[in-house]
């Protein structure tokens, strides 16, 4: 029996830039948890800001897995994305991503192919090779005793997930009889009609093995400038030099992940991301939290070491007034060549987050829309 395969538009992939803005803006969520706030606010903050950027004309909406973390609410970017679908119309949701060696393939294929069914031609499938998380929990979330077992499989498991997504495996394949439902094999069953789009998929990475992998397939690439900058140009021109075209895209397309936050006043900016980068400290010596409120860390003494670690963290946040993040974004771009800029803001308050993005929105006149 033949079988009619879904695909994927160019244009599901490559956004359009809007008012002044030099590529297209999408946003990359934590779900971050602030000290005294409930999962509940923070998901609730989330809606929010997709429903803000969404009438603002920001691209792409993306959640990231990570586990154990009591400041970060997203371990499960599949169920908060369909709770974004119920809440948007436009804006395209997807992951950034899902750490596919913590999971089965064929679930990851039925989980997304629901998110499709929900919001047809609005999911994207943005994967990456590290746990998102410690040692321990990666060994917990695989069932495995290696952490790296699964991440070393990482180019064949992608190979099994796109077979599950277009229902390919060939003949002989013991997986030849399993389908991923929702899935195309529904087109083949009598008087079956399926929907003509399927996620496109994304590698991340923030070093050269994913960079490299997404140019040989021809595959979309989001690089993971906020928390790896050293790497990012590297990365770039590696998978630049690597693409090959494919039936996705004739031409690379790169976004990067940008910490970002903009306030109505620079002083305030300094406080909010000083905060956020003593939970990263807390985080990096293992004893990760809830994220701090700014008086928190007027008042934690920072040593030596930690004063370091935060001024480095926070010179790769750009952080101001939004005139002042206007232009820090403006140079990076210039500097990257970057495709799409994926915001991210990390900050106690979900207002103040929220605030972020609708400055960033004004400062290059992003239109409104209902």
């Amino acid at each position: 029996m033949s079988r009619r395969h879904p695909t994927v538009a160019e244009d599901e992939i490559r956004g359009t830039a809007q008012g002044t803005a030099p590529v297209p803006l999408s946003v990359l969520d934590l779900v971050t948890v602030g000290a005294g706030r409930t999962a509940t606010d923070a998901l609730r903050t989330s809606v929010a800001i997709a429903k803000l950027t969404e009438s603002r004309g920001f691209h792409r909406y993306w959640i990231a897995e990570h586990h154990s973390m009591p400041g970060v609410a997203s371990s499960s970017p599949a169920v908060i994305l369909a709770h974004l679908a119920a809440h948007t119309t436009r804006i395209r949701l997807g992951s950034g991503g899902v750490m596919l060696p913590n999971h089965a393939p064929l679930v990851i294929a039925e989980q997304f192919g629901t998110l499709e069914a929900m919001a047809p031609g609005r999911i994207d499938l943005g994967l990456g090779r590290a746990p998102g998380t410690d040692g321990a929990t990666a060994a917990a979330l695989r069932r495995a005793d290696r952490l790296h077992e699964g991440a070393d499989d990482f180019p064949e498991q992608l190979a099994e997930l796109t077979r599950f997504l277009d229902d390919d495996f060939p003949d002989g394949h013991p997986y030849r009889r399993i389908h991923a439902v929702p899935g195309p094999v529904q087109a083949t069953s009598p008087g079956g009609v399926q929907s003509p789009h399927r996620p496109p998929l994304w590698l991340l990475g923030s070093s050269g093995f994913s960079a490299q992998l997404a140019g040989s397939l021809g595959l979309p690439f989001a690089f993971a400038h906020h928390f790896s900058a050293q790497n990012t140009i590297p990365a770039l021109d590696l998978y630049r030099e690597s693409f090959r075209p494919s039936a996705v895209l004739d031409e690379p397309y790169a976004l990067i992940g940008v910490s970002v936050l903009a306030t109505d006043d620079e002083k305030e900016a300094r406080r909010q991301v000083r905060a956020a980068a003593l939970s990263m400290i807390r985080l990096r010596t293992g004893r990760p939290g809830l994220v701090p409120t700014p008086e928190e860390a007027e008042a934690h003494e920072f040593s030596p070491m930690e004063e370091e670690f935060a001024r480095s963290w926070n010179a790769n946040v750009i952080h101001g007034t939004a005139d002042e993040v206007r232009s820090g974004l403006d140079d990076l771009h210039k500097r990257t060549g970057a495709d799409e800029l994926m915001l991210t803001g990390n900050a106690h308050s979900g207002d103040v987050r929220l605030r972020s993005y609708e400055l960033v929105a004004d400062a290059y006149g992003l239109p409104t829309t209902p």
